[in-house]
């Protein structure tokens, strides 16, 4: 028996990279609602209760209010907004977090899409901390930059529109109130927020995601060699995400945004100085795969007790 599957705001960026990844699948059947009736409440009504699994893919508000449309106790919610990904009653959907963080998803009713910058931030992040490598209370930095289809659709008319993209760098969350902060915070087990200085790149896709580490200053001055053992561990045999070997990672002299290409796979690095005792952790991702479309697609098969990679593009 094949799987009901809805995708709310299928039409947006995500929206169309998730249904492109369930294409051809048998085991699952895509419950669609016609264009124009897609602000129907009614005709969102029931389709969201039709399904067996819900991937939202819709602004803050919208999402929550989808959620309020489900009257029955069987739906499952994968959800690609910011709304719910620190809400008490939902499950954080990177099953890489940590041990046994996968089979707590397995058993969950309402999954959070992580964010971007977050997959990127706490896949280099929380190994660390969960070794004691990175104490709790350190002073973590977090940087890098995202292709611009990470904005939504105000930010790609912004860039693609007839005035020329406006700059091929841009910082951004200078107010350093960033809403993905909160759940690096919580979920990477530090206690206080890390300083986040995230910037738009003119690509549509892609992002390199960097901690750095002054690892001479840290509680027992941990060495790169201790880094990247600590997160080959964490990762070992992992379809989706990769560590790049030690020595690679030091005679690597760049990370280009496009490293993985339009794939939903994350690739991890450890360059730095073993002299001066310092580091420079690197997460390469696509902003749309990794960063959403392939989590989500990732998380459903785990809800559906699938094989986990099924439909990605690795």
């Amino acid at each position: 028996m094949s799987i009901n599957v809805f995708i709310d705001g299928g039409h947006g960026t995500t929206g169309i990279e998730i249904a492109d990844r369930l294409a051809g699948r048998p085991e699952l059947s895509l419950i669609t609602v016609p264009e124009e009736r897609r602000r129907d409440a009614g005709a969102r009504r029931d389709a969201l209760n039709a399904a067996d699994i819900v991937i939202l893919c819709l602004p803050d508000d919208a999402a929550r209010e989808a959620v309020a449309l489900i009257d029955n106790d069987r739906t499952r919610v994968i959800d690609a907004s910011t709304a719910h990904r620190v809400a008490d009653g939902w499950t954080y959907g990177f099953p890489e977090l940590e041990p046994g963080h996968r089979e707590v998803l397995a058993d969950s009713r309402f999954v959070a899409n992580p964010g971007c910058w977050p997959t990127g931030f706490l896949a280099l992040v929380r190994p660390l901390v969960l070794a004691g490598l990175i104490p709790a209370d350190w002073p973590v930095t977090v940087s890098g930059a995202s292709g611009y289809s990470g904005g939504g659709k105000a930010m790609i008319a912004d860039y693609e529109g007839d005035a020329g993209a406006p700059s091929a760098f841009r910082p951004y969350g200078m107010a350093l109130g960033h809403k993905h902060v909160p759940e690096m915070t919580r979920y990477s087990g530090l206690t206080h927020p890390p300083l986040f200085a995230p910037a738009v790149a003119n690509a549509y896709r892609g992002m390199i995601v960097e901690v750095p580490l002054q690892l001479r200053a840290m509680p027992g001055a941990p060495t790169l060699t201790d880094v990247h053992a600590a997160l080959a561990a964490a990762y070992a045999g992992s379809q989706v995400v990769s560590v790049a070997s030690l020595e690679d990672s030091l005679s690597i002299g760049q990370v280009a945004l496009e490293h993985v290409g339009a794939t939903d796979r994350l690739a991890l690095f450890v360059c730095g100085n073993a002299d001066s005792g310092q580091a420079r952790l690197v997460a390469a991702l696509d902003n749309l795969g990794k960063g959403a479309a392939g989590a989500a697609v990732q998380n459903l098969n785990i809800l559906a007790g699938l094989p986990e990679t099924a439909g990605l593009r690795l």
